[in-house]
């Protein structure tokens, strides 16, 4: 019996032996690893310069770690025409197989070893010049010498350079201006160079598990500030260095993050401290660190990154496919990536009733606005709201600066948000109704704020229906009827009054003779009177009037008749 319990406990030992080992795993060189993206960003500069003959002007420096590793290979018999310049402080061994339009620039005391590589019989066509070493010389001797250079990129451990057949420049400026950038993002050719880093990933993967990239720089290596981009999202992060160096994060998205060095945040100038202490940077023990301090039993995968320069790139790809990743990531050459911020707008102050992208505002209403943003892991920040302003959409555009209030709204119903509020007053008189609302934010943790970016939106607005002035309505009741029936009736009888008044100073008309009439109508009581005689004298003063005007003697009878 006793022996069956000893057995028994030596496979549980077994069990719990195998059971850790499988947690760990042991790093090493792949071409590819499909979970994390090094390489190292070196000087270079990529224009939208072409020469004479639409011939680019290429320059490729070449740098080695050995001698043993300074052999590669140069495929470009799909290119465009092309001047090509090779430079190198070191000896190297190249084979290569050009295009007849392309044109192999070197040094006049190079030690370069170039063979051909294509069909037999093909021209060797290299061109000696002597031409500076420094990188900033050796632009302006091929900006002279050209007129403009196409690009310049750095290389460490080059294997090998193959053309893929695309146009070699980029849009934007023509001007060679050296920076650090990823060579990667060159498509014009394909680079491939000596591993940077060793991986490895336990197995078998569980889908269900939580994403855990363990990155370890050893002590041998320099300290250096390596930018981290990723593109996976709720992903836990786990970074060791030697002292000094300083890992950048571009855009940490829903990011936990653990490391033994500092970390900056780029979205706002923001340091977080170490927040693990790890001593030795052997691979079994990074992992088991990682492990117990994400309280996780496995991890997705472990990056070992060797640098011999001071600036790194490191891209964490998408986990649900990363088979399909194959275009060069984002670096920190180009802007850097905000924290993603997002404006709604609401119609009333109770935030309840937000408003849809194409309803349309009219001007004198009050608006309420919600900005909003994604936590960056455990880190807490605020947003705080600098300015806004209104610009329109037309071919003349005009912009008005907004103002606006602060709403008031706790952390706890508000987590990672702001709110506020303002009017379109100012957009009354002006005809224009399209236009894109865009307000500039600071990202806050503690006391520190940094630039957050801006957060715009779009916005119809229209102006308010002004309504005709209602007339005012009477009430006619029974009183008011009863006045309006008397005043008529006064001015009836005022009006009779005074035609009556009228005919009593005026009396008959002259040419009006009722008794004369009346005698020839039959049956009238008035006929049987006797006729009263006429006077045919005009009056002395119509006489005299008369005599006057005509000057004649002659007179009229005035006799009567009896």
């Amino acid at each position: 019996m006793e022996g069956h319990v000893v057995l028994f406990a030596l496979l549980l030992c077994i069990s719990a032996a195998a059971s850790a080992s499988s947690q760990t795993c042991n790093p090493i060189k792949v071409n590819d690893n499909p979970w994390v993206y090094v390489t190292e960003e070196l000087i270079g500069c990529w224009t939208s310069f072409i020469g004479q003959n639409n011939a680019e002007v290429h320059i490729l420096k070449l740098n080695f770690d050995t001698p043993e590793s300074a052999l590669f290979s140069l495929e470009m018999n799909n290119t465009k025409p092309m001047n090509l310049i090779l430079t190198s402080p070191g000896t190297y061994f190249a084979l290569h197989n050009l295009h007849p339009d392309v044109k192999l620039y070197v040094k006049n005391d190079s030690t370069i070893s170039l063979h051909t590589n294509g069909h037999i019989g093909q021209p060797d066509i290299v061109y000696k010049r002597d031409f500076p070493s420094e990188d900033e010389e050796l632009v302006k001797w091929a900006s002279q010498e050209f007129g403009g250079v196409t690009s310049f990129t750095t290389i460490r451990n080059l294997k090998a350079v193959t053309s893929t057949g695309k146009k070699g420049t980029k849009p934007g400026s023509s001007n060679c201006t050296l920076r650090n950038e990823d060579a990667s993002e060159k498509h014009f050719m394909k680079i491939e160079t000596v591993p940077l880093a060793t991986s490895c990933s336990p197995s078998p993967q569980n889908p269900n598990d939580e994403t855990v990239h363990i990155i370890n720089i050893p002590d041998s290596a320099n300290p250096c500030n390596v930018s981290v981009h990723v593109g996976a999202k709720k992903t836990s992060v786990f970074l060791r260095g030697p002292q000094g160096t300083i890992w950048t994060f571009i855009n940490p998205l829903h990011t936990q993050l653990g490391s033994t060095n500092d970390i900056v945040l780029l979205s706002i100038p923001h340091i977080i401290p170490p927040s693990i202490t790890l001593n030795g940077d052997k691979a079994v023990d990074v992992q088991r660190k990682a492990l117990d301090y994400f309280n996780v039993n496995t991890f997705t995968s472990y990056t070992e990154v060797t640098s011999k320069y001071p600036m790194v790139l490191l891209v964490l790809r998408d986990n649900d496919n990363p088979e399909v990743i194959k275009t060069a990531p984002v670096t920190t050459t180009n802007a850097p990536h905000q924290m993603p911020l997002l404006m709604q707008l609401y119609t009333s102050p109770d935030y309840r009733s937000p408003m849809d992208p194409n309803t349309k505002v009219q001007s004198d209403k009050r608006i309420y606005a919600e900005i909003s943003g994604h936590t960056l892991g455990y880190i807490v920040l605020t947003i705080k709201v600098i300015s806004c302003f209104v610009r329109s959409t037309g071919s003349c555009p005009v912009v008005k600066e907004l103002p606006f209030m602060s709403e008031a709204c706790s952390a706890n119903l508000c987590p990672n948000s702001t709110r506020l509020s303002f009017s379109l007053d100012q957009l009354h008189e002006l005809t224009t109704t399209t236009w894109d609302l865009e307000c500039s934010v600071k990202l806050c943790h503690s006391e520190t704020c940094g630039d957050g970016g801006r957060v715009k939106r779009n916005l119809e607005v229209t102006q308010p229906c002004l309504q005709p002035p209602t007339p005012p309505c009477f009430d006619f009741r029974l009183p008011g009827v009863l006045g309006i029936a008397f005043g008529g009736f006064l001015i009836g009888v005022l009006l009779i009054g005074a035609l009556w008044f009228i005919k009593i100073k005026t009396g008959y008309p002259t040419g009006l003779d009722i008794s004369s009439t009346a005698a020839n109508l039959p049956g009238c009581p008035c006929s049987g009177a006797k006729r009263q005689p006429v006077s045919t004298n005009p009056s002395p003063s119509e006489n005299s009037s008369a005599n006057a005007s005509i000057g004649s003697t002659q007179s009229t009878p005035t006799s009567s008749m009896a």
